[in-house]
This record gives structure tokens, C-alpha cells and sequence, in this order.
């Protein structure tokens, strides 16, 4: 399967293996990933790796997730993503962005195109997105999504450190 879309300054293509060097620059950064779960990234095997399979899951008549890449001004510089549950009618979107762009939207632009994307086109009727609480712009850019809080009791244990610390969840259903 193959779905592009464009924004007013984004395109949004399926990311695939050939975005390795440009995924590697954010994913193997350690303060770009200081609140993404699985990253960073060690080494350049491991992205590949990572984008070897999101590159089989774009061939899939039916993809169980759509991890986009994020162009801006011709340049692979995020990746934003919903991925599905088991029936189908929920989706969990996510995004990550090299930190040389935070701060002009780019991030906010790409994820209610995918918003849109999960509920006029995938049909879904409910939409999650986590985040480390102390993640403050990705709490803020999922309440800008018209996203609320649905439980900020949770945990998250970060596979590389250990570390445990509160997760908040919000949610978008539709009604």
C-alpha cells in the first residue's frame, strides 16, 4: 500500500529503509529521544533495522500500523505514526521530530494530518497517544489534537535505563 499526503508545508510518505541516514540523525540522538520509548537508537544497524520493517509493513495490502515520514522544505526530518489495534477501530498515534525543527508546528501539522488520516480514512473511533509527563510540547500538541486527558496514573519503564517514571494517556474518541 502506498499513501501520501500534503500539507500546507509538509508532504507525508511512507517511510521506508532508504530514509535510514535521516532517521539515524534524530533516532540515535540521545536528547532528540530523551522521552521516546525505544530509542535512542545505538547503532546504525538498529534503524535500519526498525526501518527494514516499517518498509515491509507499507507492502501489506492491509498495514497493522503507518509510520509516515515527515518531508519538510524536501527534507526527511520526522516520522509521525498510528498504529492499530487488533479490531481495528483504535489507533495509537505517535511522533518523533529532529530536534533542528521543534518549535515551528512542523510536528503539530503532521499529526492532524494523520488525526485525519485515522478517522476519515481508516475509520477508527478512538484515538490514544502516550507521553512521559514531563514531556511538556507533546502533552500540549495532544490537547491541541482536541485530544483530553484519560489517565495520568499510569508508568512507563524505559527498556535502555530502567527507569520508571508517569505516564500520561489522552485520548480523542468519536461520538
Amino acid at each position: 500500500m502506498f499513501y501520501e499526503m500534503k500539507t500546507d508545508r509538509l508532504i507525508l510518505r511512507p517511510l521506508d529503509i532508504s530514509d535510514w541516514a535521516t532517521v539515524h540523525a534524530y533516532a540515535g540522538d540521545e536528547e532528540n529521544t530523551k522521552y521516546m520509548l525505544w530509542l535512542p537508537n545505538d547503532t546504525v544497524e538498529e534503524t535500519k533495522q526498525f526501518l527494514n520493517s516499517v518498509t515491509n509493513e507499507w507492502q501489506k495490502a492491509v498495514p497493522d500500523y503507518y509510520e509516515f515520514a515527515i518531508v519538510f522544505e524536501g527534507m526527511q526530518v520526522g516520522a509521525v505514526s498510528v498504529a492499530l489495534n487488533d479490531s481495528r477501530d483504535a489507533g495509537e498515534l505517535g511522533w518523533v521530530l529532529n530536534k533542528r525543527y521543534w518549535k515551528r508546528g512542523i510536528a503539530a501539522e503532521a499529526a492532524f494530518a494523520v488525526k485525519d488520516f485515522a478517522l476519515n480514512v481508516l475509520k477508527l473511533q478512538k484515538l490514544v497517544a502516550h507521553c512521559d509527563y514531563r514531556n511538556t510540547p507533546s502533552a500540549n500538541l495532544m490537547r491541541k489534537l482536541g485530544m483530553t486527558l484519560e489517565n495520568d496514573t499510569g508508568t512507563r519503564t524505559y527498556p535502555k535505563t530502567g527507569e520508571t517514571v508517569q505516564e500520561l494517556t489522552y485520548s480523542f474518541i468519536v461520538h
